[in-house]
Formats: C-alpha cells, structure tokens, sequence
C-alpha cells in the first residue's frame, strides 16, 4: 500500500490581492477579473507522488479580518502558508508582514514550517508597482533569517509562475517531484466544486511547464450543498410518516409539506 502525506496549505493576505485568483488558476486554470470577497474555501485534492499519495487540503481565507476566531485557528491547524501581497499596493504587503506575526506568534515551530511570500499581478505595468521584489526579499531573508520559505511574483491573470508557487511547497516540504510532473487522482474532490478535465484526463504540475491551457483546464462542475441533500431525505421519510398516518385515518396526506425543489 502506498504510503499517505497529507499537508493543509493556507492562504493569508489583505482583501483584492488575488489569494483565491491564484488558487482557482492552479486547481481550475480559470480566472475571473470580477473581485468576490471570500468567506472561507476548503478545497481538497489527491496526488501521485512517486510511491506516495500526496493529500492536499488548501484553504482559502478571508481578506479582510472580520473573522478572528477562525482566522486563528486556520493558522493553529496549517501545515504550509501561502502569503500574497499585490505588487501595486504597500498596505498589502504591510499585511502579510501582519500575517507572519500572527504565524510566529501561534506557531512555536514557524522556522520549520514552509511559507511561500508571493507578489500577485506582476502582468501590471512598473509604472504601477509600489512594492520591488528587492524590498521584499530583503525582508523576508535579512530581517526573517533561517526560515524555510521562498519569494516570488506572479500573475493568476496571466497564469504566470502559478505552478512554480506549488512547486516550492514540495521543494520547502522536502518532497520529491516526478519528472513526469505531480498527477492528480481522478477520485480527487474539491470542497468548493470542481471536476476533472472534460476529456477525463487529471491536471499536472508539470515540469518543464510548457503544457497547453487546454490541457489543464478543470471545469467548474456544481454540487448541490449535503445539508440540501439531508433536508430531502428527511422530507422523504417524514412523507411517509404522514402517509401512513393519513391511510390509518382514511385521510389524503399534502405532499407539498417539507418539500425543498
């Protein structure tokens, strides 16, 4: 049997910088300029590394700090950090400083713990960059030394380095990554909804990473909520309560009661 090794990646970083932007490009290969404030997005995948199934939970948090409690523990509970900043936007950078502090003051093992600082929208133009890559890296190596991280920039836009950004969590974790690329499982789900490609095939973190869009494309595929699921059932068996009940009194039972379409 293969062995198992499960890590749960979570995002951190202020609201608009694109920390679910750069997560939907990886899973999905898809991108919406349209900013949606996220809440909280657990999506969960299974890898084939070598001789071992890799499981991978990313969770995706919210920007903008309303939720303290589940922030907390989202931190408490991680294994791996991705940190995003905007390239156009110091206060974003600020508050991923903000979320190293929170890393180390929860976390007595931080130094060990792989982090990867990331500068989103790098398709912008130098005109409108606030933050160079030389002020952040010299935080993140000079003022934060002996950490297991990396730096880098990227683009969800442009889907640029997104599959490098993954590529340094096995490389900080110390796992190895087969020439063949990191292939998903098909039996792999996502907790916020997502299939595998249209052509069945499973997407790959491939190395080198010339593979076609179209080849890593994972449409969206909608999943209708458990608790929904659970109300049917229970409207089910609580008709046929009520059927029965009806036909020991010789009445009709109203089928329209506890009825969710």
């Amino acid at each position: 049997m293969a062995e198992e090794y499960r890590i749960r990646l979570v995002t951190l970083g202020g609201g608009g910088t694109g920390k679910s932007s750069i997560v939907k490009r990886f899973l999905f290969n898809s991108f919406c300029d349209k900013h949606r404030p996220t809440v909280e997005d657990l999506y969960c995948r299974e890898f084939d590394l070598e001789s071992m199934t890799l499981k991978v939970d990313i969770l995706d948090t919210a920007g903008d700090f309303q939720f303290p409690a589940m922030r907390r523990l989202s931190i408490a509970t991680a294994h791996a950090f991705l940190l995003v900043y905007s390239i156009d936007s110091v206060e974003s950078f600020r508050v991923v400083k903000d979320c190293f502090q929170e890393i180390r003051d929860q976390k007595s093992d931080f130094q060990e713990v792989p982090i990867v600082v990331v500068g989103n929208k790098s398709d912008l133009s130098e005109e409108r960059r606030a933050v160079s890559k030389e002020d952040a890296a010299e935080w993140l190596f000079c003022e934060l030394p002996r950490l297991r991280a990396k730096i880098l920039e990227c683009s969800a836009k442009d889907n640029a380095n997104i599959k490098d950004i993954f590529r340094a969590f096995l490389q900080l974790s110390k796992l190895p990554l087969p020439a063949e690329g990191l292939r998903r499982r098909s039996s792999a789900h996502a907790g916020a909804g997502a299939g595998p490609t249209a052509n069945g095939s499973s997407n790959r973190l491939q190395c080198p990473p010339e593979a076609s869009a179209e080849s890593q494309a994972s449409p969206q595929r909608t999943f209708k909520p458990r608790s929904r699921s659970l109300i049917r059932r229970t409207s089910k068996k609580v008709q046929k309560m009520k059927d029965a009940a009806a036909a020991a009194h010789g009445t009709t039972a109203n089928i329209d009661d506890c009825c969710i379409s």
